[in-house]
């Protein structure tokens, strides 16, 4: 346990390379400027951080909590306009039951997520999350050039079905109707350079459509390779939820999927998102929209 340059804040790794739980610090809106650089910099430093204890926080107070960190956002389908909290509930799933990165299907994906918990099933219904720079720095020098030079196409329409053929069909028809009501298509760099790290990361995940320039076959070799490296158990932390538990995690250097093990129980989380900015390969050239078509710039959504 290494205390903070605050005074009574602790930050505990829960994991070898990735996790980090925070202590002593009551979220909202009126945290003091110094406290919150202490929980940016652990969640830099540690790729996703936990809060236990948070049981006073409501939408609102989880979304003053947000804006310190930045600009929250909605989700560009599943949200109606205006709405900043989306709730994640079992009975849909939706694609967190994949490995991903949030909303990379568009060009500026989130920057951070703050999820919360509200009803958590007796057993199970852990959230995972992996480490992408952690995952990038064990490739081969080899595997690394080729990474750079590599772009990929995300997308939010994929055979839904296919992942998890257990789940009620009727149900989650409904939300794939809603999540894939606009197509969005965005090419992004494999490999990514942190805006503050400067760390290299591998932006892959569940939408990952293909790989730009290379046969259907060749990318799923290619991709199926790489994120192996993300999803090693080494590169990943498994956080056993309570209610009142709070999971902040850097979009820009992890991954995560939910563990679908806990039947047909009931799990509701809350989740509020950072505004992101659009990535950068290592060869300086940034992600490019492809559908919708961008109008006058670089960003789709």
């Amino acid at each position: 346990m290494t205390a903070t340059a605050i005074e009574g804040i602790t930050v505990t790794k829960v994991a070898g390379r990735i996790g980090a739980v925070i202590g002593n610090v009551r979220l909202s809106g009126d945290l003091d400027p110094a406290t919150v650089d202490a929980v940016r910099d652990a969640l830099h430093a540690h790729k996703v951080v936990f809060f236990r204890g948070q049981d006073h926080l409501t939408d609102e107070i989880q979304l003053d909590f947000t804006r310190l960190l930045g600009d929250p956002i909605g989700h560009p389908t599943v949200n109606t306009e205006g709405e900043l909290v989306l709730p994640i509930t079992s009975e849909y799933g939706g694609a967190a039951d994949q490995w991903h990165t949030d909303v990379t299907f568009v060009p500026a994906y989130p920057l951070a997520s703050i999820l919360r918990a509200i009803e958590i099933p007796e057993a199970g219904g852990h959230t995972v999350w992996a480490n992408t720079a952690a995952a990038y720095d064990e490739l081969t020098p080899e595997l690394k050039e080729l990474a750079n030079s590599l772009r990929a196409v995300h997308t939010n329409v994929y055979d839904y079905a296919g992942v998890n053929p257990d789940r009620d069909a009727e149900a989650f028809k409904r939300y794939q109707e809603i999540f894939a009501s606009t197509k969005y298509e965005t090419e992004h760099p494999v490999v990514r350079v942190h805006p503050v790290t400067g760390e290299r990361t591998l932006l892959l995940g569940g939408f990952v459509q293909r790989i730009a320039g290379y046969s259907r076959d060749d990318s799923k070799l290619l991709i199926d390779l790489l994120q192996g490296h993300v999803t090693r158990i080494e590169n990943t932390v498994r956080w056993t939820w309570q209610p009142g538990d709070v999971a902040i995690w850097d979009n820009r250097a992890t991954q995560h999927r939910a563990v679908s093990d806990f039947g047909t129980a009931k799990r509701v989380l809350h989740r509020t998102t950072v505004d992101g900015d659009v990535p950068v390969g290592v060869d300086g050239r940034s992600s490019t929209a492809i559908s919708p078509v961008p109008q006058g710039g670089a960003q789709a959504a």
